[in-house]
């Protein structure tokens, strides 16, 4: 089985083929020649992950699968959420990003929030999405220098540390996009993907 993961991201690549059984070989938009940028026009996490997904099975025919992440605080009424790449601009700077929302939150109370990824898979015709969400808190300041994005203003729930400041196999364990891509292995892995 081939499948497109809509990413340019090697090491994202690396990460989730690694978790696959071998009987699945991700390819990415480069393996495909997809070069266009892929629109993200939707107002919900959701939205745009399916929008790629569609977008790659109209335009270039393959099983795909897309994903989307968004930081959604509170307070905030869930802002930045679907805009949290580009929340202080069109740059999509994650420093601006950062400083935008630590002085948003600067006097509020609540500073609750969580990530959330989505993933969209097209396969054999069928259209399926998988959730991933880690619940936590936004620091005063910024803690760490891993991670990347909110990573070092964002401590999930049970933790006295960052995303920044904690490894990449525990953030995997416990954040969203880990959540969410073992849901997508678990379906892939079981008899759910070949009905």
């Amino acid at each position: 089985m081939q499948l497109v993961f809509a990413t340019n991201n090697l090491n994202k690549l690396k990460e989730v083929q690694a978790i696959l059984p071998p009987h699945i070989k991700l390819l990415s938009l480069a393996d495909i020649a997809c070069v266009e940028d892929i629109p993200e026009t939707q107002n919900t996490i959701e939205g745009n992950a399916i929008q790629k997904a569609e977008y790659l099975k109209k335009y270039y025919g393959y099983d795909c699968f897309a994903d989307d992440t968004g930081l959604e605080v509170e307070s905030l009424n869930g802002e930045p959420g679907v805009f949290s790449a580009r929340y202080a601009g069109p740059q999509r700077n994650a420093e601006d990003n950062t400083n935008k929302l630590l002085t948003e939150l600067k006097d509020r109370s609540n500073r609750n929030a969580q990530f959330k990824t989505v993933i969209a898979l097209h396969l054999n015709g069928k259209l399926h999405t998988f959730t991933g969400i880690c619940k936590g808190e936004i620091t005063i300041q910024k803690q760490g220098k891993g991670g990347f994005g909110y990573d070092p203003v964002f401590k999930a729930e049970g933790y006295d540390k960052t995303f920044a400041e904690i490894t990449l196999e525990e953030k995997n364990q416990i954040g969203h996009r880990g959540k969410a891509v073992a849901q997508l292995v678990d379906f892939l892995t079981t008899k759910n993907a070949s009905e």
